[in-house]
């Protein structure tokens, strides 16, 4: 009913001249609209227009929660009616290519903060428009259509929730005891008791959770909550943790330390490469996302021949019911690729604020792609784009909120253009032994020479981008995420961590206690003939020579022992075959020890007689150690170790700096 109610209101209120009125912020006397949403609805008297069926009763409150959301639906309508405004006032030529002149005029009268993607956006809907009715739009609302209301918001005396202990959480909700009530009476206040999961910590604020019904029959309750974390700065940062977007290996990243002052000032690498490699997961996904493509359009094609034939044809229930199946299907393979995207966002942000946990870096630093679209014949921009960049960049986020870890987006433009070392330009080639042709993968310097993979050097750009321009770091109020547009260019030097004293030493100690080795010619005494050496040279390569074919020559330990093994004796017509090798039975086929089938070590009886089908030990074993890397089958990334991000050259004493205490390992965290 609230929804209903909400997009009534929303639809009743969608022209242009609603839209100016509520622009202005004023009324028909002049004075300012409230800021609450509702107040200014009922001051303008559009709340009249929205009224609940005939003999139906609604409480105040409730409508005051319907209103609030159409004033909020309606407001956020004006940012993208600015939009749509400037580019239909400086409608170019060409839309597919605005001349500098063109983009000039169209940023003096686009609203501040609008990107490149929405611009293109817009023109892109605007030209729909235009081959579908062979003129510009009016506006934003000739242009969309009124906006789906999903959920009209509440205050907190139509729903309360209060902490009762650890674990429970009580539910104060008002709620109507019928379909269609017709008085007060009809409507009463619910307790419902809420048990909260283990991974809500006591000290977490609750907020007002959503109810929703299951498949099953059941109630679900979608609880938010938050968490105090600690204030982290946004500049003033020594060592980073620069990471780079990439299309198999999700995330690639590099350490970078901030040296000097002024002028001064450079970032320094110890050239370890932090690679999360998400292949055969990114795989998976981009299968699947084919499937759901080849899915939709089967379906589309059906749902067109059922359109076309009509109701009395014979095919026409077919036709649907197989719509009907693809339908399904479809929603399933939607499903699957929600679940492995949510895991695999999971998993790669864990490992990233571990990474940064651990190597003493305070702030994380992403590439900005969120305006990355898929132009052209680009595959690598098209897999690029299609992958869960926005839940890893929130997720890392969260995570880095609890450990007191900032994370900021430097800019994207050029991290793969330019090397690290001299700010050169950079060819791009398949492997570094193919630097001849030209490929993606390897980076290589003309330059000063530096050829290493194409996302390492692109991490080391970002950190060296973000390290450089922190003082340039904007925070927005509404999200509190971290930006920085200004692009400040600097080489990265790398070099390397001091060595540890205790294997200096260890050496040196070594080195002391041997004991002095004799001068002059080593004798044995008995020996009458000198050692035989090994053939040597390139005659004598990739060829065994055992004792008997070159005598006094000693036989290689890694050519195999060969014997004489005596053979049976052959049937009459058979071919003569080699010692040991029975051709003339047949190899017994059977299964693979590890699905159900005991292993050379186990025997049948020690397997179930009934009940499911149990892996070998062996086999469980080794899925289990993969699925502890990382969370995933077959997934790799660089294995956390504690290392001191104190490395770089020496002080002006001429001392190095001192090896920090070694970090404990972080314990892995269950929950998100």
């Amino acid at each position: 009913m609230s929804q209903t109610l909400s997009g009534a209101l929303v639809a009743a209120r969608w022209d242009e001249d609603c839209l100016d009125v509520l622009a202005a912020g004023v009324d028909e006397r002049g004075e300012a609209l409230p800021s609450k949403g509702w107040m200014a609805l009922r001051r303008l008297n559009w709340p009249q227009t929205a009224t609940p069926p005939a003999g139906m009763y609604v409480p105040d409150r409730v409508r005051r929660g319907v209103e609030e959301y159409a004033a909020r639906t309606l407001r956020l309508a004006l940012h993208r009616r600015s939009i749509v405004a400037a580019v239909l006032a400086t409608w170019p030529d060409d839309p597919r290519r605005r001349t500098e002149a063109e983009w000039t005029a169209l940023r003096a009268v686009l609203p501040a903060g609008v990107s490149g993607a929405e611009i293109r956006n817009r023109t892109r809907q605007i030209c729909g428009f235009v081959a579908e009715h062979g003129q510009l739009p009016a506006g934003l609302c000739a242009l969309e259509g009124p906006p789906q209301v999903l959920l009209a918001a509440m205050d907190r005396q139509q729903v309360t929730l209060a902490r009762v202990d650890e674990t429970t959480a009580r539910l104060r909700v008002k709620l109507p005891l019928r379909a269609a009530p017709a008085t007060g009476r009809d409507w009463a206040w619910h307790m419902i008791d809420i048990r909260l999961p283990g991974t809500i910590a006591p000290d977490a604020v609750l907020h007002t959770p959503t109810l929703r019904p299951t498949p099953a029959g059941r109630i679900a309750v979608d609880l938010p909550h938050s968490r105090p974390v600690p204030a982290v700065k946004a500049s003033g940062h020594t060592v980073g943790l620069g990471l780079d977007w990439g299309v198999n290996t999700l995330l690639t990243g590099t350490l970078g330390r901030l040296t000097g002052k002024g002028q001064t000032r450079r970032v320094l690498t110890d050239g370890r490469p932090l690679v999360f490699d998400a292949t055969t997961v990114s795989a998976a996904l981009h299968r699947l996302r084919g499937a759901r493509e080849h899915l939709a359009a089967k379906r589309a094609h059906y749902q067109a021949l059922a359109n076309g034939l009509g109701a009395p044809h014979r095919a026409w229930g077919e036709h649907l019911d197989r719509a009907r199946v693809l339908e399904a299907e479809h929603a399933r393979v939607c499903a699957r690729i929600r679940h492995l995207n949510t895991a695999l966002a999971r998993a790669a942000a864990r490992w990233a604020v571990d990474q940064a946990a651990v190597l003493g870096a305070s702030v994380i630093y992403l590439e900005d792609l969120t305006t990355l679209e898929a132009r052209g014949h680009r595959r690598g921009n098209a897999r690029l784009s299609g992958q869960v960049r926005g839940s890893v960049a929130e997720a890392i986020r969260h995570l880095a909120a609890k450990t007191g870890v900032a994370v900021v987006t430097v800019p994207a433009r050029g991290t793969s253009k330019l090397c690290p070392g001299c700010l050169s330009a950079l060819t791009h080639h398949p492997a570094p032994d193919r630097l001849g042709e030209r490929g993606w993968k390897w980076a290589h310097c003309t330059g000063c020479g530096l050829s290493m993979d194409r996302d390492h050097a692109a991490a080391r750009r970002i950190v060296s981008r973000g390290l450089l321009a922190q003082t340039h770091t904007i925070t927005e109020r509404a999200t509190g995420t971290r930006t920085i547009r200004t692009t400040v260019e600097g080489t990265v030097t790398l070099v390397r961590r001091p060595k540890k004293t205790t294997r200096r030493l260890r050496r040196q100690r070594r080195t002391e206690q041997a004991p002095p080795r004799p001068r002059g010619p080593q004798a044995t005494t008995g020996k009458g003939h000198p050692t035989p050496t090994r053939p040597t040279g390139p005659q004598n390569q990739g060829t065994r020579r055992t004792t008997e074919q070159t005598p006094g020559h000693k036989t290689s330990r890694r050519a195999p022992d060969v014997r004489t093994v005596p053979a049976t004796t052959p049937a009459p017509g058979a071919v003569q075959r080699p010692a040991g090798h029975d051709t003339t039975t047949p190899a017994a086929s059977r299964p693979v020890p590890g699905h159900g089938v005991p292993a050379p070590h186990r025997t049948g009886e020690d397997l179930p007689r009934s009940g499911p089908v149990q892996l070998s030990h062996r086999t469980c074993r080794r899925r289990t150690r993969a699925a502890e890397r990382t969370g995933f089958h077959h997934l790799h990334a660089t294995e956390v170790h504690p290392l001191t991000p104190r490395f770089g050259p020496p002080d002006g004493n001429g001392r190095r700096p001192r090896r920090a205490r070694k970090a404990s390992k972080p314990q892995a965290h269950t929950e998100f």
